[in-house]
């Protein structure tokens, strides 16, 4: 069964965005980059809510046919690992989407997990409030955060306040060139304990 991972940088403080939304902190470079293109490649489809959606499709699709003058080599190549990989928008408002995106009205559990049955790679869900309401229903597997080395002082929490308890063993780590840190947490299910 395909596992969906919430994949997500944030700050050393916790936070996913500053206070206007600006994500100008994160320290990706070519090395972590390469990372993130071999993960997304892997998998069978990005989860995100309309906001994130948004911004990549923004970007994204001309974004090896048009390069700007800072792109590099990881950038133009993940453009068509973007474009071509299924994409599942979950929007009340959006009406259509483009770039092999199926809009979704709610996160229905029994949809996801029906999504989770199906045959293909993992599953990678990014964005704050999204994320939130999977953990509300228990439908995250994994967490891949990656951990920049700066403290932004505010925005936006990636984890908000919840009621419940889950438990997790450490699956990896690993420190890149620039200083960032991945860490891949699994769930521990509450028979193994």
């Amino acid at each position: 069964m395909r596992k969906v991972i919430l994949m997500m940088s944030i700050s050393l403080d916790g936070y996913f965005e500053g206070p206007n939304r600006e994500i100008d902190w994160h320290m990706v470079d070519e090395e972590l980059h390469r990372y993130f293109n071999q993960q997304v490649r892997n998998m069978g489809g990005l989860l995100s809510g309309r906001v994130t959606h948004q911004l990549m499709a923004d970007f994204w699709p001309t974004a090896d046919t048009d390069p700007g003058p800072d792109s590099s080599e990881a950038m133009v190549e993940f453009a068509g690992i973007w474009r071509d990989i299924p994409k599942y928008v979950f929007s009340r408002t959006l009406e259509h989407a483009d770039w092999n995106t199926t809009v979704v009205r709610e996160v229905v559990p029994e949809e996801i997990r029906a999504l989770k049955e199906q045959a293909g790679g993992d599953l990678a869900v990014s964005g704050a409030e999204l994320a939130a309401e999977f953990m509300r229903h228990d439908l995250i597997d994994e967490f891949h955060l990656c951990v920049h080395p700066v403290l932004i002082g505010r925005g936006r929490r990636l984890f908000h306040e919840a009621d419940s308890f889950t438990h997790l063993r450490l699956a990896e780590s690993r420190t890149f060139g620039n200083g960032v840190v991945l860490l891949r947490y699994e769930r521990v299910s509450s028979d193994s304990q």
